[in-house]
Parts: C-alpha cells; structure tokens; sequence
C-alpha cells in the first residue's frame, strides 16, 4: 500500500475544504447585499432618505428580478413610488421641470422597469393599470434634456412590458391608446427614443389584433404612414441601423394588410427605390429579407382596385388620391 505523508494529506484536507469555505462566503456576500437592499426599500418612507434610496436601487439591474418582489410586496412601496410620479404632473405644463426633478423621478421608472420586465409581477403590474402613470410623460412635446430623459425612461417601462409578447399585455397597451403615444414619440424624439418607441410599435403591429387595429381606418393608417415615411426619408440623409431594423420590418407588416398593401403600392417612400439606400440595407440579411417581403407585397398589390371592395376602401382611395 502507497504510504502518504502527512503533508500531502494536509494539503488535500485543504483543497477539498476550499469550495465550502468560498460558496459559503458567496452565500453570505449574498445576503449581506439583499439585506442592505431591503434596507433601502423600507428607506423609501422615509422622505430625508428616499432619494438615495432610489438613486442607489435604480443602478442593480442585476439584481431586478429579487428587487421586483421586493419592491412589490413591501408595505406601501408602490404607493410611495406612484407619489414620487404623480408630484412632478404640474411641472410638464407649463414646462418647469428641472434635471433634478427628471433625475429622481427617472429613478422611480427604473424601479418600475425592473416590475415591468419580472414574469411574476408584470401582469400585477398591469392589472393595477400602473403604465397609464406613464403617459402624461409621453404626451410631453419639450426637447430638453430632462423632458427627453423622462420620456426615454417611461418608453423602457412600457419596451419592457412588450418584450415577452404576450396577448394580455399587447391588447392592454392597444386599448390604452400607446400607439398614438408611440408616434409621437417616433417623430420628436432623439435617436434613442426613436428607436425604443418604434420597437414599442413594431411589437403591437406584429400582433394580429394591433395589425387590425391601425388598418381599420384610414386616419390610423395614415397617421402610422406619415410617421414612417418622415422617418424613412430622414434615414436617407443620415442612415441609423438600429431604426432601420425596426422601420422596414413596420412597412412590411403593414403591407401584409389588402387594404393598406395596396396603398403602400401605390405610394412607397422614395427610399425604397435608392440604390444607394438599397446597398447599404442589404449588409444587414435579416433587414434585408424585411426589404424583399415588402417588395414581393407590393408586387402582388400593384393591381386595379375593385369598386365596392369593401369598408377598408377608403385607405385606397385616400392613397391614390393623394391623401
């Protein structure tokens, strides 16, 4: 039998003793962190120490899904945080907001994202009808910086609800009226805002029932054309990836639509028909393949239209009428 010398077993005691001792210490950094973070909520009572507590809970994204429960299921946390919200209405109009204002009042829609984007509290999140808070920050017209801070952050609450797809939360924000919301913050915002409200918008369009709903009149229709015809024009100028990614994949949507394809046909953006624009959306396949389908749509559509083809006529008539 191989004799072992008491050095190399004190060396294995050691090595085998290590994994215990650094889980156990993982373990203990662990709760040390989610105690200090249940500190910080119950701090939000308190008005001297909220807005540290806000500041410092808005930044551990990391730790949102343990947080969502937390902030959900503590006494009076929602209320607070709603409170927080509702203070600064009378600044959007007239404007007097600050960046201070904007700042702790982002940090409060961040805590929200963090309940938005949780599988167990979003729907509680939404039945309490929360997101509707959000709207009177969307309605905002300013350009400022505290104005677009504002909006930016209410648009990740509302990109994080649409994130899973799920029917409740897609007919939810349709019956709420967030599409209107969306393009007007497609048209006004900076290029981050953009991007997220048009993400926001191709979500609910990619749904059945949001499809409907913007081609069941012309004035929807059209209003959800103008929007991205405007924003297609400027890409021409000044081409953003991440907005194309979403606005080519819209036009193709819509154009899944009799009605609206048949306008869409009628009436493309220029854009569409650039060589140079055309060169540089091929780079990206995925976008490109959203270029073919719209293409092979309007293709199909470039057809006489039927008299009498049915209550959607109008989009047609009003697309080759000019509008």
């Amino acid at each position: 039998m191989e004799k072992i010398s008491p050095h190399s077993l004190s060396m294995k005691n050691e090595s085998s003793s290590v994994a215990p001792i650094g889980a156990s210490a993982q373990s203990r950094t662990i709760a040390q962190t989610m105690t200090y973070m249940e500190r910080l909520v119950i701090e939000l009572s308190n008005p001297d120490l909220r807005e540290n507590a806000l500041r410092v809970l808005s930044k551990r994204n990391e730790l949102s899904q343990e947080l969502a429960h937390l902030l959900w299921n503590s006494f009076g946390t929602i209320a607070i945080l709603l409170q927080e919200i509702t203070s600064i209405y009378c600044t959007l109009l007239p404007p007097t907001l600050t960046l201070a204002q904007s700042t702790r009042v982002c940090n409060v829609l961040a805590l929200l994202q963090y309940l938005a984007s949780h599988s167990e509290t979003r729907m509680l999140f939404l039945n309490a009808s929360m997101p509707l808070y959000l709207y009177p920050f969307l309605k905002t017209k300013e350009k400022s910086p505290q104005f677009e801070y504002l909006r930016f952050a209410s648009l990740g609450v509302i990109g994080a609800l649409v994130k899973v797809n799920t029917k409740e939360v897609l007919g939810y924000l349709i019956l709420s009226e967030i599409i209107p919301l969306c393009l007007s913050n497609m048209e006004i915002g900076n290029e981050i805002s953009k991007t997220t409200a048009t993400f926001i918008f191709q979500k609910i369009l990619f749904d059945d029932d949001g499809l409907a709903y913007v081609c069941a009149t012309a004035e929807r229709f059209f209003a959800v054309r103008r929007v991205l015809d405007m924003m297609s024009e400027s890409l021409d100028k000044q081409p953003t990836c991440r907005l194309l990614k979403y606005i080519i994949p819209c036009y193709a949507r819509l154009s899944n639509d009799r009605w609206a394809g048949i306008a869409l046909a009628n009436s493309l953006p220029s854009v569409f028909r650039d060589t140079i624009f055309l060169n540089r959306v091929r780079e990206d396949p995925t976008t490109w393949e959203w270029v073919k389908h719209l293409q092979e749509n309007v293709r199909k559509n470039q057809e006489p239209l039927v008299a009498g083809g049915g209550e959607n006529n109008d989009i047609v008539e009003s697309s080759t009428s000019g509008q």
